[in-house]
């Protein structure tokens, strides 16, 4: 696939870590954001080409994963209570909660369905009028425009029996509680590229310039991230600290106006739970209240419900970029992607699981 193949070149990509061999003078520890770049690093190796003085770490950029504890529960007990349609992407399904998933709560007869897009959720509230239909709104600012969209149409149509569980994330608001922790060693950032393509990345020069780290948007193929890598290096080295942008196929400075538009009308900013962090201050998205009727938490009386995190659990310690998955003394025996402790195991898109499937033999 041309589209495809271009970027997984592997002359191309010997040739991109051969210069950033050459231009490293001294060790440097930078952070992807995003699970999905993680995947590709530990998936083709990326970091193996790279020189020893370089560290890559894992950051909180699984939105599956930072869904907090209580969010998971809430969604639970939403799904078990008669006459409801929960509704959810299906990589929410198997994220554990305090006792059990989704999943399992399907099977024992909870009506569960997986949608591709939060109108899909819409949709069946209008084919269902006697159900309450819920949609469970997780992600970061690259999912909230679908999200948004979904509530504006429910509003347009006047539904009554349609509502979301919400729980939306902000990553610069993350960036700011890592470089803020006196247990930080991130000296530079690969901004997630998808994310900046909703909201562009005029929030990123704020961050750089206060806490003296580059911060480079970056892509998801093996060269972008090399490319990423390399850019980063480069600011390090010549004692720069400046926001730029790998991933200009896709991303513009300014971002998507319209859907930026929608998230502001429909959303508030909030304080949000991380899960495994903790609560991060404006760091999340909470519906406004022109459309609060369309509130899960509030509608089934949930709101007020806090669970704690389980301790056996590092998936928090990885999110900050503080361990690796595999120096978790649960990874691949009592944490599985079969029987998890978290959801950094489950996700598509979480570091542990990612170790799981590429480097579990590795790290024995």
């Amino acid at each position: 696939m041309k589209y495809l193949d271009e970027y997984r070149d592997g002359g191309l990509a010997r040739q991109l870590a051969a210069e950033i061999r050459r231009v490293t003078t001294r060790p440097w520890t930078i952070m992807e954001v995003c699970g999905g770049q993680t995947h590709a690093i530990v998936k083709f190796g990326i970091d193996e080409l790279l020189p020893k003085s370089i560290t890559l770490i894992h950051g909180p950029g699984c939105p599956v994963c930072v869904t907090p504890l209580e969010m998971i529960d809430k969604a639970l007990e939403i799904a078990a209570r008669p006459g409801v349609i929960f509704t959810s992407f299906g990589d929410m399904l198997r994220v554990p909660g305090s006792s059990t998933d989704l999943l399992a709560v399907k099977a024992r007869g909870g009506d569960v369905r997986i949608v591709y897009s939060p109108l899909d959720a819409v949709k069946i509230a209008e084919q269902e009028p006697a159900k309450e239909v819920v949609f469970f709104g997780v992600g970061f600012e690259t999912t909230a425009p679908a999200t948004a969209m979904a509530v504006f149409s429910a509003a347009q149509k006047k539904l009554k029996n349609f509502s979301m569980l919400i729980s939306h994330v902000l990553v610069p608001p993350a960036i700011e509680a890592l470089m803020s922790s006196p247990n930080c060693r991130v000296q530079a950032f690969l901004a997630a590229g998808h994310v900046c393509t909703v909201m562009g990345y005029e929030e990123y020069f704020p961050l750089a310039k206060k806490h003296r780290v580059p911060i480079v948007v970056t892509g998801f193929e093996p060269l972008d991230i090399l490319q990423g890598v390399l850019m980063t290096v480069q600011q390090l080295e010549s004692g720069r600290a400046e926001v730029e942008n790998q991933y200009s196929r896709a991303v513009g400075r300014a971002g998507n106006q319209p859907a930026q538009a929608l998230i502001k009308q429909v959303f508030q900013v909030v304080p949000r739970k991380w899960r495994g962090i903790g609560e991060i201050p404006q760091s999340g998205l909470g519906l406004a209240p022109a459309y609060a009727a369309f509130d899960a938490e509030k509608k089934f009386g949930l709101a007020d419900r806090h669970v704690d995190e389980p301790a056996e659990c590092l998936s928090g310690l990885v999110l900050q970029g503080l361990k690796k998955p595999h120096e978790c003394p649960a990874f691949g025996t009592r944490c599985t992607p079969e029987h998890p402790l978290g959801a950094t195991m489950v996700s598509s898109e979480g570091a542990c699981a990612a170790y799981y499937r590429y480097r579990r033999h590795n790290a024995q």
